[in-house]
């Protein structure tokens, strides 16, 4: 039986929750980030503002430029949280086979449902814009290549009018994979990055089709294994489950600031904050990690990452800030300029802390950390702070 799979993507998601919270950003050129004056960056931006050639990723500085009208709206993060789990729970009642890959994507198999996939997705946009407000484009096929690869192309060649999203959907028929694929550029191929796209396109590989016209022995020749995966890619040809659950290799985060920082203070606080916020967000998700990872850019941008290893997995944030503080005496020369500052934890167990022989229970900072984590949770990120950042407040 073919499988039917859809990969759904919620349009431009961070400015249509922004729209929601204010109806007066509707059609406008907007951009969700960082402010151009502290080296922010466009996190989402509005179909307006895209017309401008403002994008993701672009320096909010570049964006100012290109659209000198660019609304810049700050980010809420737990905003978006909330709503893409609202998104996440419909795809679940819709079927168990959820692969979430980001906060505003997933893939679904919905082989086991009877309608067809086109229905399956028209009735599925129709309800997260009936109930939720939100916008979103989906692709349908066979497998999780091209149905992805039909979403983006759909969403592309949209025609999206003023004060609108492409809310696209395109599907490819069983069978089709190949002959939908074959016009396509090379670089729309998962796995063909800039250089191996220069690399093909040097052979006379234009297109998808191209590729898979290709001997197969040749590719591998000069690309590898790589090559019999893109020989096999370029003919619609992917195997791969809809996986439900993702383990995550790492957690992390980082801060960049807005002028370099040279004091050596400031600069461990900041730490201690990162350090803090990547112990909750492990704690939430019943992660412990044996690996501690510092990140430190310089001023003219080198950047230096340098990790060790624990005796124990920890999501604690005293001995997460340890490990990293240590990492970053070790790499700091008193009063060097610092552009970046990142710490992150990877390398999970079993949730929380094992236990040795010489361990009578879980350490002591635990019971008072999820007293802390609550009234976070309850009260917002700056409902307790330590004594340190409340005179740095006062600076």
């Amino acid at each position: 039986m073919a499988r039917k799979i859809l990969h759904l993507d919620l349009d431009a998601f961070y400015c249509a929750v922004e729209e929601q919270r204010n109806p007066g950003l509707h059609g406008k050129p907007f951009a969700v980030g960082g402010r151009p004056d502290q080296r922010g960056v466009v996190a989402s931006c509005s179909y307006a503002a895209r017309k401008f050639g403002v994008h993701s990723a672009m320096p909010m500085a570049q964006a100012m430029r290109r659209c000198p009208n660019l609304i810049v709206v700050p980010g809420n993060h737990r905003a978006y949280s909330r709503v893409s789990g609202q998104v996440m729970a419909r795809l679940h009642n819709l079927t168990p086979l959820v692969e979430q890959l980001s906060i505003d994507e997933a893939f679904l198999d919905v082989s086991d449902l009877p309608d067809s996939p086109e229905n399956i997705a028209r009735a599925l946009q129709a309800d997260i814009r009936r109930e939720l407000g939100l916008p979103c484009s989906i692709g349908a096929a066979g497998n999780k290549l091209v149905a992805k690869i039909a979403n983006n192309i759909g969403k592309a060649s949209a025609q999206v009018r003023p004060g609108q999203t492409p809310n696209a959907i395109t599907v490819v028929p069983p069978g089709q994979e190949a002959e939908f694929l074959a016009p396509l550029p090379v670089r729309e191929l998962w796995g063909v990055g800039p250089k191996t796209a220069e690399k093909l396109e040097s052979l006379g590989l234009h297109t998808i089709g191209d590729v898979a016209g290709w001997p197969e022995s040749d590719l591998i020749r000069r690309f590898g294994k790589h090559g019999a995966d893109l020989s096999r890619r370029a003919k619609g040809v992917d195997n791969r489950p809809v996986i439900t659950e993702h383990e995550a290799k790492s957690v992390s985060q980082e801060r960049t600031f807005a002028t370099d920082i040279s004091g050596g203070t400031q600069l461990r606080r900041t730490l201690r904050s990162l350090c803090e916020m990547t112990g909750r967000r492990l704690r939430k998700r019943g992660l412990s990690g044996t690996t501690v990872r510092l990140k430190i850019r310089w001023a003219d941008f080198t950047t230096l990452t340098r990790q060790t290893t624990l005796g124990h997995p920890t999501n604690l944030d005293a001995e997460i800030y340890a490990a990293a503080l240590e990492l970053f005496n070790n790499v700091w020369p008193e009063g060097k300029r610092v552009r970046l500052l990142g710490v992150g934890v990877s390398h999970f167990e079993s949730p929380g802390r094992q236990l040795s022989l010489w361990d009578s229970g879980p350490p002591p900072d635990a019971p008072l950390q999820k007293t802390l984590d609550d009234i976070r949770e309850r009260f917002g990120s700056n409902a307790v702070k330590r004594g340190s950042q409340l005179e740095q407040d006062d600076e």
